[in-house]
């Protein structure tokens, strides 16, 4: 049997309604590449009914394959149950609610043609309101500082990955996900290349500031230890201040007879080194639970149902 040659893996939640137009338009793109491709639709228990269309598109053809997962897991657990199914030369990811435009699979295809492992798209000109690119341009100037990493605003999951970069990335099993900065940090050989970003037709993205607070603090927290490294330079530079406040306090006192202020300052100091102090060991109980929630070595994703698998 023939080796699959691109396999598309899609998250799916919240677009019911534009299952059967994906579908149409990835077949329509894909069959200009090849006949042998597969259509991986991961349903994260999309409350509006997705898992029904899928099976009727796995019905279908069953080039497509449908994974059921047993309750919400989030965004990047569904494409990492999807990935884990991907068996094509190629692996495609995208999100299914057709921002992400399937006809640029084959711009991304025809570039890594040139001999790269992986084609990002860049997104030119997002088509998406200002509150969300600029939740998504802070997030990503946090993450760089925190991960010294470099992250562009402009790019996203959607981009085609070797399938030797896919078998990389399924080896990174911690409970902390984000697909980009995992392909990111693999290393490979890499290009980007500008694609055509359509505005958001179908359902409302799931993804609020208070999501992305979260996802940001995660990324840090399994990514970098710099948050414990300046918390450590933070305590050095107040006890060093201390110590020279406490030097300038025994001038005062001895050279020009200036008694030390009263209990106020003591207090306002007290209070602000027990805050500080409660600030670090949160910072340090975050990692804690990380470490916690790695060493359980629970399952990242349950699967109901699968079809054509």
């Amino acid at each position: 049997m023939e080796s699959v040659k691109i396999s598309v893996v899609s998250p799916i939640y919240g677009c019911k309604e534009c299952l059967f137009e994906l579908y149409d338009r990835l077949v329509k793109t894909l069959s200009q590449i090849t006949e042998n491709f597969e259509i991986i639709l991961v349903n994260d228990a999309c409350p509006q009914g997705s898992w029904e269309r899928i099976v009727l598109l796995c019905a279908k053809d069953p080039r497509v394959k449908g994974i059921n997962l047993s309750r919400n897991f989030g965004q990047h657990y569904a494409i990492t149950a999807g990935l884990d199914h991907a068996e094509g030369d190629w692996v495609v990811v995208m999100d299914c609610d057709l921002q992400d435009r399937p006809e640029e699979i084959i711009k991304l295809y025809n570039k890594a043609l040139d001999g790269y492992d992986i084609v990002f798209g860049r997104r030119a000109q997002r088509q998406d309101s200002f509150i969300k690119r600029f939740g998504s341009m802070a997030f990503n100037r946090v993450l760089e500082y925190f991960t010294e990493t470099k992250h562009d605003n402009s790019i996203a999951n959607f981009g085609i990955y070797a399938h030797k970069v896919i078998e990389t990335i399924n080896r990174y099993r911690e409970h902390s996900r984000d697909f980009l900065l995992f392909a990111q940090q693999v290393g490979f050989k890499k290009a980007e290349i500008d694609i055509e970003h359509a505005p958001r037709a179908y359902g409302e993205s799931s993804y609020n500031f208070s999501k992305l607070f979260r996802l940001a603090i995660d990324s840090i927290i399994s990514h970098s230890n710099k948050p414990l490294r300046l918390s450590i330079q933070l305590g050095f530079f107040i006890a060093l201040t201390s110590i020279i406040y406490a030097g300038w306090l025994v001038i005062r006192y001895f050279f020009y007879h200036t008694p030390a202020e009263g209990w106020t300052s003591l207090m306002v100091s007290m209070f602000f080194m027990f805050g500080l102090l409660f600030a670090i060991i949160g910072i340090v109980g975050l990692y804690i639970g990380k470490i916690f929630d790695e060493v359980k070595r629970r399952p990242l994703y349950l699967i109901q149902e699968t079809i054509n698998l």
